[in-house]
């Protein structure tokens, strides 16, 4: 930025004043939410209010809209709920209430509104914003404000960022909470599978959702549910018996435990509510299987944020009560839809009972162990038996597939895996150039015909050796693709790896854990974070020190190096969803690919689109070519040349009140998004 942009950002908001407020349900990240429009706002020069109490703060005003400042919301980061408060709100929906709020905003001149909430929240805010002419004018000829106030106020801006826990708003694809509550609500069915599997028990668990499944479909294909109950898509008028066959199946196949997700919306195709106990006296009934529910409650909004809910900074009620269920679920947006078709793939097809594959798939990891590997597999493993495949698993990364250390597996070799960290299959980080010969062997002894890699930034350097490969041995001639999964999220043609979530996550936690000890203390926080390799002389230990030494007498100073755990530990909601999705998408590929790649009774894949990363580029899952990729890799240094994420170092450096550019030159796409209602055009 020149200096003249450089100054113009910073004084953006000069003589203007912003108030903010939340509204609603609590939702966790909201404080993170309130903080940075805090901060940025003052920033650019603005003045920023609280609203405390949501609408009903603005309505009755007073001490309720109170000036922030850069401390005030210091320690709000990690806390959980609002701290600001929120309140529902009936005066505000009177006409006559509004109008008390506009004169409180406009005796301070606040002219600019930032409301944090669910649907209910936001659509007061636009009708606020739509009568705001009409107050004014009316205020003014009450007397209660001059002719130069409603000049000076002539225009309200309105930004709604969605907070709720049910991700139930579209122009969206996550809400802030949503990430927070699934964690919450994967912790309790953690916790409540141990003593399922002990007691060989059926659990139904029930989560928030009265109009939105959004939390129990994302929580099934996390836990590996047996059935999940959501508004969108009532079952089938016989699902009592098809319940009951699947759960009998599943303790046939050797299963000790049954998980029903139950949406508190659920309902059937009539109309009417099915509810965890139905579902319950329906088990205990037809079956005799010990069943105990669990109402999960508001304990889904407790807790602190998510690293995701930290950084994330119209309904469909009409259609469902019009049972229009098939548009209730495009309504949904495309990611529901796909984890809805992957929910079923695994949990309503039956496995099946030949032995006989139509192709054989082998699936390995690669690399440094990462949570939600065992999720990608499960899914990869499970998808391609449907499909009628013979799946290996391959122990050991490329160094077992050079010894032969490959077993055939069948359905419920991977039971149970979703929500278990590491690797169970075994992964190193060998590279396959060097044993080529055995590796060559070992596909023709085993027939396998395409490979599933799962792993970081030697899976996809692995994938170019394959490449490579082919020129000299035929044998490695077969599909393959490669799944990023490492918390380094540095696999080129991706902008996110399986593990990156849980291992933020991890960091998070200590962060909040040291956090929490301080602050029953009077000592004011400093925090440092470092990457291990980010500089070789600038070491966390020299760090430590220098502070220790320039900080005596001011403010002590403390260490913790992270290590392994990050890698290790539960894969997060988000981690197991997206492992689920990408193995299934993968196995999906592969199948069609070694169609395409069948010739004269062989698989011959010698083209570059027959070995590919599957990477998620900016909402879509898509497959390019490793070959395509090298000229956007640093090898050097083991990461893509282009990273989307160091776009966010200068909003940290912004929070924390640093002097530096505040870049405007990349503009968001504003889009109106307008429901259309029956007999209306469309606004």
């Amino acid at each position: 930025m020149t200096h003249e942009e450089h100054h113009a950002a910073k004084t953006l908001g000069i003589g203007k004043a912003i108030a903010v407020l939340t509204s609603g349900g609590d939702a966790q990240g909201m404080n993170a939410a309130v903080r940075a429009v805090v901060r940025v706002g003052i920033f650019t020069g603005a003045r920023v209010f609280f609203v405390h109490e949501g609408y009903q703060g603005l309505v009755d005003g007073g001490d309720h809209i109170k000036e922030a400042t850069w401390e005030s919301v210091s320690m709000m980061l990690q806390l959980g709920g609002t701290v600001i408060g929120s309140a529902r709100c009936k005066d505000f929906r009177d006409r006559e209430g509004r109008l008390r709020a506009a004169h409180n905003l406009v005796k301070r001149g606040i002219t600019n509104l930032c409301v944090i909430g669910g649907d209910g929240s936001l659509t007061g805010a636009d009708t606020f914003r739509s009568e705001w002419s009409d107050l004014l004018s009316d205020l003014q000829k009450a007397g209660k404000i001059t002719a130069e106030e409603a000049t000076k106020s002539s225009y309200l801006n309105i930004v709604g960022l969605v907070g709720s826990i049910d991700n139930d708003f579209c122009g969206t694809d996550m809400t802030i909470g949503t990430d927070s509550a699934l964690h919450r609500i994967i912790e309790i069915v953690d916790a409540i599978t141990t003593t399922a599997q002990s007691h060989q028990r059926t659990f139904v668990l029930e989560v928030m959702g009265r109009h939105c499944g959004y939390l129990a479909l994302v929580t099934s294909l996390s836990c590996g549910a047996d059935w999940v109950f959501i508004p969108e898509c009532p079952p089938d008028d016989d699902w009592e018996e098809h319940l009951c066959r699947r759960l009998s199946e599943t303790r046939t196949r050797g299963s000790r435990l049954n998980i029903i997700i139950v949406a508190e919306g659920a309902i059937d195709k009539n109309g009417k509510p099915i509810t965890s106990e139905d579902i319950k006296n329906l088990v205990v009934k037809r079956l005799g299987y010990d069943t105990r529910v669990t109402v999960l409650g508001h304990v889904q909004r407790g807790g602190t944020p998510s690293a995701f809910d930290r950084i994330l900074t119209k309904d469909v009620t009409k259609a469902m009560d019009e049972r229009k269920f098939d548009e209730a679920m495009k309504l949904r947006g495309r990611s529901f839809m796909n984890n809805w078709e992957v929910y079923k793939l695994l949990a309503h097809v039956r496995p099946p009972v030949s032995k006989s594959g139509l192709h054989t798939v082998a699936v390995m990891n690669v690399g440094a162990p990462a949570a939600g590997m065992n999720a990608a597999v499960r899914s990869t493993v499970r998808i391609g038996l449907i499909q009628g495949n013979r799946v290996l698993v391959v122990h050991d990364g490329f160094e077992g597939l050079a010894k032969g250390q490959i077993e055939e597996v069948g359905w419920s070799y991977v039971g149970g895996w979703t929500g278990q960290g590491g690797s169970k299959l075994g992964t190193k980080r060998t590279l396959p150039k060097k044993s080529f010969e055995q590796i060559s062997a070992n596909i023709t002894k085993f027939n396998i015909q395409g490979l599933v890699v799962i792993g970081g930034f030697e899976a996809y350097t692995g994938g170019l050796e394959l490449m490579e490969g082919r020129k000299l041995f035929d044998e490695l001639c077969i599909p393959f693709v490669v799944i990023p999964a490492t918390v380094s999220n540095n696999v080129p043609g991706s902008d996110f790896s399986i593990g990156a979530d849980t291992a933020l996550n991890t960091i998070c936690t200590a962060n909040v854990e040291h956090l929490v000890q301080k602050m029953k203390t009077t000592v004011k926080r400093g925090l440092v974070l470092r990457n291990e390799k980010c500089n070789e002389n600038y070491t966390t230990d020299f760090i430590f020190n220098l502070y220790s030494e320039e900080g005596k007498g001011i403010f002590d100073s403390r260490k913790n190096v992270l290590g392994h755990m990050q890698q290790g530990g539960s894969p997060t909601p988000f981690d197991r969803n997206f492992a689920t999705k990408m193995g299934a998408k993968a196995m999906n590929w592969m199948s069609g690919k070694i169609k395409e790649s069948y010739r004269n009774g062989r698989i011959f894949a010698n083209t570059p689109d027959s070995g590919c990363v599957l990477g998620m580029r900016k909402r879509a899952l898509v497959f390019q070519p490793v070959t395509e990729l090298k000229d956007q890799t640093d090898f050097e240094h083991r990461i893509p040349k282009e990273q989307w994420w160091l776009k966010l170092r200068p909003i940290l450096k912004i929070l924390a009140k640093y002097e530096i550019d505040l870049d405007t030159s990349d503009h968001a796409h504003l889009e109106h998004i307008t429901r259309k209602r029956s007999g209306e055009a469309a606004v």
